[in-house]
């Protein structure tokens, strides 16, 4: 029998320099993207993936606009500054990812990554301006733990706007933007990305659930204690080691 230490179990890297982590959140960025366009969460020019820079802090990394998820390379992704200016990078900035992630940003220090999109199942929760319910034990990563934004005012386009969604974010980790889909939030890109994919899966079973007959909740008291046994970034990061050692197998251009 091989001895615990001997036995692999990854945990999130550390970096000497700051280039190296910028080259890690930029490859793992452009995976998320190739992710989200395998699952299906792109309708037209809407839906962004932020990622913090490590070293200008007021900056972030995005997917160019216009440009399918399905494709995104680790080149093509742009920087952007906290007025919106692209930095660095060949394409446009969709206006949208700027004038709410910048906002998320700015009010959430602790956040590396952010995510947004018009995924299906998440915009038909939002339709109905409701929260997810505690009847799975996945949901309950979820479980006090985000936000309705119970407004809609058109394409978010302003940064006044923005500053409202990040309210109703707040030190969660997620928020359903009423009527407009999803945004989730990490200490990572890979948490983040995996609070969307696994919130989506939880709207969908809300949705079908509810659809069949009377759902049946789960305690206060066990809900809670799931939350603390699951909803922690660290626990997200393991759950989407999986998804990306997959899109890295199948699709390796993204690193060019």
């Amino acid at each position: 029998m091989l001895p615990a230490k001997d036995l692999i179990f990854r945990l999130p890297e550390t970096f000497a320099t700051v280039e190296e982590e910028r080259r890690h959140r930029k490859e793992r960025l452009a995976a998320a993207l190739r992710i989200f366009g395998k699952f299906g969460f792109e309708e037209g020019v809407a839906g962004h993936i932020t990622a913090r820079d490590p070293g200008m802090t007021d900056h972030f990394w995005v997917n160019p606009f216009g440009m399918s998820f399905k494709h995104v390379k680790v080149s093509d992704l742009i920087l952007v500054n906290h007025q919106g200016q692209v930095v660095q990078g060949r394409y446009p900035v969709n206006e949208a990812a700027f004038a709410i992630h910048s906002q998320v940003h700015q009010a959430r220090p602790d956040v590396v990554a952010a995510a947004h999109s018009h995924s299906t199942h998440g915009r038909a929760i939002s339709a109905l301006g409701q929260k997810l319910e505690p009847i799975t034990q996945d949901v309950c990563a979820f479980y006090e733990d985000h936000g309705l934004f119970d407004d809609y005012t058109g394409v978010v386009t302003d940064t006044e706007e923005g500053k409202r969604i990040a309210a109703a974010l707040g030190s969660y980790k997620a928020v359903i933007l009423r009527n407009h889909g999803l945004l989730t939030v990490g200490d990572s890109v890979d948490a983040a990305a995996w609070w969307f994919i696994t919130m989506e899966r939880s709207c969908q079973v809300q949705l079908l659930a509810k659809a069949a007959g009377q759902v049946v909740h789960i305690s206060k008291e066990n809900a809670e204690l799931t939350h603390q046994q699951l909803g922690n970034d660290l626990v997200a990061w393991i759950n989407y080691q999986p998804l990306y050692d997959q899109i890295v197998r199948e699709q390796p251009d993204l690193f060019d």
